[in-house]
């Protein structure tokens, strides 16, 4: 009896390749550049390509449960709103979860754009899960992520011409949704309040906003939300709303000919004058000046020859 003198865990990958010699192998797609699909799978449904493929394979999970499993023996499960991202040359060991009837997802198996790579080199691998992204999506942005994902879907199986480059634009929107959610800034996942938050904000910056009505929005106290973005988004609500504010006067300001009392009011200023110290404070510049440096380095266009 030679084996009982391994550890468990030899044993179980002893047993777990003997299994898996006998698997069927699922055909792998040919992708140039992007295949789509809609499943709905019952009990049972599984694939299995113990090479992976040689592009990438995104499932966003709508209903039921999934599961995905590792070359080291591991597992993950996908659940509603949860994003499952397979690396080129991953293991394919997915389907169907033991003991759920079904498992509802959007998948593609896509080439990358080659600005893509910066984003999808950026996602973390799941920790024991090489080669593998899984992260639960926050609620604001999955319906966005499966609307895109539809609309790639009816556009990757449309007549028209340019179906792989429509669809291709709406999973690169799904994919920009994905990485604000898992990159929110260039660092860790944030906190899904804070998102709703500072999202909030971000659509009410012509109107003042109360810090008991953000508050009772996101379901975090006053003074819990104030901790909370400052230690996450490195500002004050009020300091990031103000931030916000004169970014997007800087824009107006060098790209449009209105007034400054007009842009003042579109950032949420009533008074142009206030706007203008604050401006100040924070650029160094009047708003009148900075505009007018903008414009002085700007180079005269060249006049083509004929």
């Amino acid at each position: 009896m030679p084996y009982l003198s391994l550890s468990w865990s030899k044993t179980y990958k002893i047993l777990l390749m003997t299994h898996q010699s006998f698997r069927n192998v699922t055909r792998s797609p040919t992708v140039a550049p992007i295949l789509t699909g809609h499943f709905r799978e019952a009990a049972g449904y599984a694939a299995w390509r113990p090479r992976g493929t040689s592009d990438w394979l995104l499932v966003f999970t709508t209903s039921g449960c999934g599961r995905f499993g590792t070359a080291a023996g591991g597992e993950c499960y996908a659940r509603p709103g949860d994003l499952t991202l397979l690396r080129p040359g991953t293991l394919h060991d997915y389907g169907t979860a033991h003991r759920a009837e079904e498992w509802e997802f959007w998948w593609t198996h896509f080439l990358p754009r080659p600005h893509w790579q910066d984003w999808l080199s950026a996602w973390p691998d799941t920790d024991g899960c090489p080669g593998i992204v899984h992260a639960a999506l926050p609620e604001t942005e999955r319906s966005e992520i499966a609307r895109a994902l539809g609309e790639m879907h009816h556009h990757a199986l449309s007549g028209q011409a340019r179906r792989d480059a429509f669809a291709m634009n709406a999973l690169e929107r799904a994919l920009l949704c994905c990485d604000r959610a898992l990159l929110p800034f260039g660092g860790s996942q944030m906190d899904e309040r804070i998102l709703r938050a500072r999202a909030y904000l971000l659509e009410h910056l012509r109107t003042p906003v109360l810090m008991t009505t953000l508050a009772g929005r996101v379901g975090l106290s006053v003074s819990r939300l104030a901790h909370l973005f400052r230690e996450q988004i490195g500002q004050t609500p009020q300091q990031f709303v103000e931030s916000e504010r004169m970014a997007r006067a800087q824009q107006l300001l060098e790209r449009t000919g209105r007034t400054v009392t007009a842009i003042a009011d579109e950032v949420g200023f009533e008074n142009p004058f206030y706007f203008s110290l604050r401006f100040k404070k924070h650029t160094g510049l009047s708003p009148r000046d900075w505009r007018q440096g903008r414009q002085n380095a700007q180079p005269d266009p060249e006049i083509p020859n004929r």
